[in-house]
C-alpha cells in the first residue's frame, strides 16, 4: 500500500486556532468601525433635524407666524422657539423640536441663539465640542430662507 502524505486533523485544528487568535488580535487594528458608526449616528440625527424643522414650519405656516422674525417657545403653537418659522438654534428651538434631543445624556449642545442666521452644534457627550465631528443647525436668516443642517462624513469624525 502507498502511503499518502498530508496534515492530520490536529495539525489543521491547529493552525486554525493560531489564525483565529490573529484574527481577534490584529483585526480591530486595521478596521475602524468606530468612525463610520459616528458619522452613520450623526447622519441619522440631520435627518431627524430636518424632518421636525419641516413638522414645525407646516404647523407655523397653519398658525400664521411663519412671517415673523423671532418667536419664543411660549408664544408658539408648537411649543418651539421660532425663526421665520423654522426653530430656532437654540435647546427651546431645534433641541425642543427633534423629540427626546433636548433631555438626552448622549448629546451636548454648544453654541446656538434664538435669533436669526445663530448655529448650534450637537455633539456626542464627553466629546470635545468642535466644528469636526458634530451636527451643524443653523436657523433661517431673511423670511423665506430654510434652515441649514450640516453633519461629516466618516473620514471626519
Amino acid at each position: 500500500m502507498k502511503r499518502q502524505g498530508g496534515f492530520t486533523l490536529i495539525e489543521l485544528v491547529v493552525v486554525i486556532v493560531i489564525l483565529g487568535i490573529l484574527a481577534v488580535t490584529a483585526a480591530p487594528r486595521f478596521l475602524n468601525l468606530q468612525s463610520d458608526a459616528r458619522a452613520s449616528s450623526l447622519q441619522g440625527l440631520k435627518g431627524a433635524m430636518q424632518g421636525a424643522a419641516g413638522i414645525v414650519y407646516g404647523s407655523a405656516a397653519i398658525n400664521g407666524q411663519e412671517a415673523t422674525e423671532t418667536v419664543t417657545a411660549a408664544s408658539s403653537a408648537s411649543n418651539v422657539a421660532l425663526v421665520w418659522g423654522y426653530p430656532a438654534a437654540s435647546a427651546d428651538g431645534i433641541g425642543g423640536a427633534v423629540v427626546g434631543l433636548a433631555d438626552n445624556a448622549e448629546w451636548q449642545v454648544s453654541g446656538g441663539a434664538t435669533t436669526a442666521g445663530a448655529s448650534v452644534q450637537y455633539t456626542f457627550s464627553g466629546d470635545t465640542p468642535d466644528w469636526g465631528c458634530a451636527v451643524t443647525y443653523t436657523a433661517p436668516s431673511a423670511e423665506g430662507d430654510a434652515p441649514t443642517v450640516t453633519a461629516p462624513d466618516a473620514d471626519d469624525c
